[in-house]
Order: structure tokens, then C-alpha cells, then sequence
């Protein structure tokens, strides 16, 4: 559920803008009168101008990623009158820029990139731009805001708000709880901002203490590991919050190695094993937090508003917003069949 222009986490039990209301330009069939009596022209699934779209993504080599490249490859294939251009991934920063230059090159409408290293590739995304292909910068932002038209990500901060009041909701009539922490790995912002998130929800509730902190990897192998090592020093606590689901696999079998089962346990990311857990619910694991890989589908769409120069259904602009954040929904046994088609392997 996409909130427009914000770069933070929404409050808890905040309502987001929703998906239809925003990208629906990408679905409407109807056109809106402005203010002054002329009539904006919005993208919708009837064929136009023809569309080639440019994508750039980081190596596959993990469940999200791969998720990323096939909610784009899909919500392509869904027009007629878009071609995507899609390159193999690479985590090689030059290599990456390569890919982009050969894109550039072939004179492409329009360019999605998802850089293994904002920093690192923004000069490519200036470069893309002057010479007039509109960038539409997925997640990991570029350090220039001129490298990009558009930019559509997950909510780093809100995953670890929304995380930290789910668990202090759970717990907040419990008395003096313990609640501890497998973050991802530590030298990258986002897994900061998700720890920074986590933090400021539990100010709310002076009963929870976080007694303990991890960092992993984003593996199944580091999120066993380090898990254990959780376990090993904390004999007694009431909540986990794992940053990433795809460790979370790690995590769970070092639980259950353990034998045990006396806490909560919520994930991150939104993963296809994390919900056929939750909705088996015979274990610790409650809830994940989502850090959704459909921002790709949306980005296609974006993409081709772009190209059609077209605007979004449901808003009073001409054009799409320079900024779209997603919102990271709580999934828990009680809204999980809804989200169960997104889940990623």
C-alpha cells in the first residue's frame, strides 16, 4: 500500500494511501476533468504508445531480489504495448554501470534500476537522464535526486515501527517482558533505520525491555548461527524481531533445535515460507512485516505513465509523484490468505 512523498515509517494503526488509489493509473479506465476544465490524460490498461522499458537489477542470489525480477518481468508481460529491455543482474557495480550504458545506448524510453550500490551508480543515472531516458530509481536511492525522475521503495524505518508495535501490543499487559533483536547486516543503512524503527515503537511501551541484539547476514546459514548464539545467552524472553525472512529459515531451525517454542516471533520481508507458517500457526513464528517486492510491478507501471507521459489515476497532478514509499503492513494469521499470492520464494 504505497504512501506518496514520505520518506518514514507511518504510525502505527496510521491508515496508508492505498495501491489502488496510486497505481491505479495503471488500471482506470477513466480520465479526470483539473481545476481550470481541461482533462488529464492517465495511464490505464487500454494499449498506446508503445513503451520500451530498460531494467537494471542487482545479481538474484537472494528470494526478495528474485522476487523483484519476476513482479517486473510479469506486470510487462500484462501490456501490450510495453517491451522490457531486462539485463542478467549483477552485484559488480561496473559491471552494473555496463549494463545501464548499453541500455542508455540502445535508446530505451525509460530505465528501472535497482543499483547494488546507490552511491556507486548514481553517476549513471545522471548520465541516463541527461540524455533524456527517465530514470525510475527502485529502492536503493541514488545519492542525487537529479540521477532519477521518480523513486519507489520499501520503508526501512516503518518495517521496525511496525514490528516494534506489533510486539508491544502483544505484550503490553504481560508485566516486565524481554524482547530481542536479529537484525540484518550491520554496515547497511537500511538494516539501521529498521533497528532505529524498532526502537523508537518500543519507547511506547515502558513495560518491554530489548534485552539483546544479533546481527545476520540476509542468509539461512547466518540466521541459524547467529540465532543460536541469541539462545544461547538469552534463556528467557517474550519476542524476537527478525529483520529478514530469508534468515528467518536459519533462525526457525535453530528454534527448533533448541526446543523451544516460549516467545513470539515476528519476521521481516514477507516471504512464501513465512506465511504458510504463520497461517499453519503451530509455531513461534506470528507475523512478518512486509518489505514488499511488488514495488517492481509498480515501477513498471510508473515507468510506463512515464513513457505515455501520462499521470496517475486518483491524483490532481498531470504527472506521477517524484517519490513513492510502500507501506510495511503486519501480516499475522488474521489477514494472511490475503497476502498469501505475493509471498515470495
Amino acid at each position: 500500500m504505497p504512501q506518496i512523498t514520505s520518506r518514514r515509517g507511518l504510525l502505527f494503526g496510521t491508515a496508508a494511501v492505498s495501491a489502488g488509489a496510486l497505481l491505479a493509473g495503471c488500471t482506470s479506465n477513466e480520465t479526470k476533468d483539473d481545476p481550470a476544465g481541461g482533462e488529464q490524460s492517465v495511464a490505464d490498461d487500454k494499449p498506446g504508445k508503445e513503451v520500451t522499458i530498460g531494467f537494471a537489477g542487482p545479481q538474484a542470489d537472494h528470494g526478495w531480489l528474485n522476487a523483484i525480477n519476476q513482479n517486473a518481468k510479469s506486470r510487462a508481460e500484462r501490456y501490450e504495448d510495453v517491451t522490457l529491455e531486462i539485463t542478467e543482474g549483477s552485484n559488480d557495480t561496473a559491471q552494473q554501470i555496463g549494463q545501464i550504458e548499453t541500455l542508455i545506448n540502445k535508446k530505451v524510453d525509460v530505465l528501472v534500476v535497482l543499483p547494488a550500490d546507490g552511491k556507486a551508480l548514481t553517476q549513471v543515472g545522471l548520465k541516463a537522464m541527461r540524455a533524456g531516458i527517465p530514470v525510475v530509481n527502485l529502492d536503493r536511492i541514488f545519492n542525487s535526486p537529479q540521477a532519477y525522475r521518480c523513486w519507489i521503495g520499501g520503508d526501512n524505518y516503518g518495517m521496525g515501527l511496525n514490528a516494534g508495535h506489533y510486539i508491544g501490543e502483544k505484550l503490553k499487559d504481560k508485566g516486565d517482558a524481554r524482547v530481542i533483536e536479529l537484525a540484518g547486516l550491520d554496515n547497511l543503512e537500511l538494516t539501521q533505520q529498521r533497528t532505529r524503527g524498532f526502537d523508537d515503537a518500543l519507547k511506547n511501551y515502558p513495560n518491554i525491555k530489548k534485552v539483546a541484539r544479533q546481527a545476520a547476514e540476509f542468509t539461512v546459514e547466518s540466521g541459524q548461527a547467529k540465532m543460536a548464539q541469541l539462545l544461547q545467552a538469552q534463556s528467557d524472553f517474550d519476542a524476537l524481531w527478525n529483520h529478514d525472512d530469508d534468515q528467518g529459515v536459519g533462525a526457525l531451525r535453530a528454534i527448533e533445535q533448541a526446543g523451544r517454542d516460549d516467545f513470539l516471533m515476528v519476521g521481516g520481508a514477507g516471504a512464501l515460507s513465512a506465511f504458510q507458517a504463520i497461517k499453519k500457526d503451530d509455531g513461534v513464528l506470528k507475523a512478518t512485516v512486509l518489505y514488499p517486492p511488488t514495488m517492481a510491478a509498480s515501477a513498471i507501471d510508473l515507468a510506463r505513465a512515464l513513457g505515455q507521459s501520462k499521470g496517475v489515476s486518483g491524483l490532481a497532478e498531470f504527472e506521477i509523484p517524484a517519490s513513492v514509499t510502500l507501506y510495511s503492513a503486519v501480516v499475522d494469521k488474521d489477514n494472511v490468505d490475503q497476502y498469501m499470492p505475493t509471498g515470495f520464494k
